[in-house]
């Protein structure tokens, strides 16, 4: 199953202390939304988005149909293949969305721990 990019989205509480954090660790900002309350990051091949007042957890997120550089690939996996094949394996899904459709479209799961898993296509 190929799940795309993939990041840690995290929930801050202010988004400029966590972006300066970040940035001594070496991050780079990748995309800038702060009015909008988030932001990506990436160091090498590391991706963190920093999302503030959006969500309470930290989110593992995946999205299908990107590279690692957020450009939009040729040859992927739909988020509608693969929430079917979740589903064929059992695995609740917490949302999901229509089978029949097309393009940008979203599924979040959790692990056996709780941790959420967005399963985010954008094209």
């Amino acid at each position: 199953m190929e799940l795309g990019n993939f990041s840690v989205s995290l929930a801050v509480k202010d988004i400029a202390a966590s972006r300066a954090f970040y940035e001594a660790l070496g991050f780079e900002v990748f995309h800038d939304q702060t009015d909008h309350g988030w932001m990506i990051l990436r160091n090498e091949t590391s991706t963190i988005g920093l999302f503030q007042g959006m969500f309470e957890n930290n989110i593992l997120t995946f999205n299908p149909g990107w590279d690692r550089a957020g450009q939009a690939l040729d040859d992927f996996t739909d988020v509608r293949d693969i929430q079917k094949a979740l589903k064929a394996k059992g695995i609740a899904l917490i949302s999901e969305t229509d089978e029949d459709g097309s393009g940008p479209a979203s599924v979040v799961i959790q692990d056996p721990d709780g941790n959420t898993i967005l399963i985010d296509q954008h094209v």
